[in-house]
């Protein structure tokens, strides 16, 4: 069996490139406005929907910063987990995982209800999840951009 990380290796719009912190501030400043029109709307589905956002335009700025292009939010989050675990706890794994989860559902499926605990949850950590994107794209120096390129290319090679 393949492993996931091979095959988001493999699917389309994923690879390496160089390393760009121009880039990488742009995601971010996607992420803050995310934030903002987060702020500004009381529609809980589409709270949910800037919340998980603001995180994953915070998360995708940490591997543009890297060098590392994926456009597979299933795939950036295995990224997070595998590659960036000296940065992210599981629980913040788990937590952007199931945000990605309740933006679907709020916005594909009228039935399925995301409960307001979680849609609270969601909102007050996304702010916070920002915050430390940004001090990881601030603080990640040439030579931890490639120890993680280098992790990721081995890990690629290792399950081939």
């Amino acid at each position: 069996m393949m492993d996931q990380l091979v095959w988001c290796g493999r699917i389309k719009n994923g690879s390496l490139t160089a390393p760009n912190e121009t880039l990488a501030s742009a995601y971010l400043k996607k992420a803050e406005e995310a934030l903002e029109t987060m702020q500004t709307i009381t529609a809980h589905d589409w709270r949910i929907t800037t919340a998980y956002y603001a995180m994953y335009f915070s998360l995708y700025a940490v591997l543009t910063r890297i060098g590392i292009r994926c456009e597979n939010h299933a795939c950036t989050i295995l990224l997070m987990e595998r590659l960036l675990s000296d940065y992210f706890t599981p629980a913040e794994a788990r937590l952007v995982e199931k945000a990605r989860g309740a933006r679907v559902d709020a916005q594909y499926y009228v039935s399925r209800e995301i409960p307001d605990l979680f849609c609270e949850e969601l909102i007050r950590a996304a702010p916070r999840f920002l915050v430390k994107c940004t001090g990881i794209v601030d603080g990640m120096s040439e030579k931890v951009i490639g120890v993680l390129r280098g992790r990721l290319t081995e890990a690629l090679r290792e399950e081939e």
